[in-house]
């Protein structure tokens, strides 16, 4: 792979090298009420270069780290079937080379195709998420492949008690419900994370951060604000404790910078992805 011309800070060691891939998936068709996460990924490196690559909250440097930037993926629009394919396909190429895969999106739903690679590869995937929206109906508008279903989709390949859910607040009652039977839901913060990070001590942990669980006084640059959200740095106390396990794969979505002029939310976006990268390299 070659590197992108226009790398993330301090992401730009070859692809041979790399610990970490990151790569972008601008893909938003199935937005149903504010469109614009298609350009999240490229907003994030362009802001990138306003913040520094050491970290005072982890003591680390980017420039210490082995990551490498593939750019954006060059997704189509409208149907989601091949965007899907297409992410799967990318993923599972990292995953053979014994990299971690790290996609920005776009929308949620793009978590699904990574998810199907690591599922492929590891049998016991277990999956970390957060977010402020349940996502785990079993259709939304008549449509099965839906930002507002991808955590149901991603069931159906795992089954109950492999996905735990944080920060959740917003949802169709029925959502909520189902979800008594099938999978771990905490509401509105992280409680329980640690009891949850030593449970899958030693398991393949897929980490997927919808960045609308934080609060919208932080983060107002998404597609669905969801009011009563975590801080950032409550955030990014819960991303170390997640990023002690296996981590095999990760992604960060769901910022719109087009609804946030000041730029606020897209330099939360480049820290919170700061943060993560190094947290990762801790267990590297």
């Amino acid at each position: 792979m070659n590197k992108n011309i226009e790398t993330f800070i301090g992401c730009d060691c070859e692809y041979s090298d790399a610990d970490i891939v990151i790569f972008g998936a601008p893909y938003d068709c199935t937005t149903s009420f504010r469109p614009g996460t298609r350009f999240a990924s490229k907003a994030i490196r362009s802001d990138s270069y306003g913040i520094e690559t050491y970290s005072p909250y982890q003591d680390r440097d980017l420039l210490d780290s082995k990551v490498f930037d593939a750019g954006d993926l060059e997704l189509g629009f409208g149907d989601p079937v091949p965007v899907l394919d297409m992410i799967e396909d990318f993923t599972s190429r990292i995953l053979q080379d014994n990299k971690i895969p790290l996609m920005i999106g776009g929308e949620h739903l793009v978590t699904l195709g990574a998810v199907r690679a690591a599922a492929k590869k590891f049998n016991d995937l277990h999956i970390i998420h957060f977010d402020a929206h349940a996502d785990i109906r079993d259709e939304y508008l008549g449509a099965k492949l839906s930002h507002a279903t991808v955590i149901r989709r991603v069931w159906d390949i795992l089954g109950d008690n492999r996905i735990f859910q944080f920060g959740i607040r917003s949802g169709d009652r029925t959502e909520f419900l189902w979800a008594k039977g099938h999978i771990n839901m905490t509401k509105f913060n992280f409680d329980g994370l640690d009891k949850v990070v030593e449970s899958l001590a030693g398991k393949p942990v897929y980490f997927t951060i919808d960045l609308d669980i934080l609060d919208p006084s932080v983060f107002p640059g998404t597609g669905t604000p969801e009011a009563g959200g975590v801080t950032f740095t409550e955030l990014l106390g819960a991303i170390n404790k997640v990023s002690r396990l296996n981590i095999v794969g990760c992604d960060l979505n769901e910022l719109s910078p087009i609804y946030d002029h000041s730029g606020v939310s897209t330099a939360v976006a480049c820290k919170v992805l700061r943060e993560l990268l190094l947290a990762l390299r801790n267990k590297q």
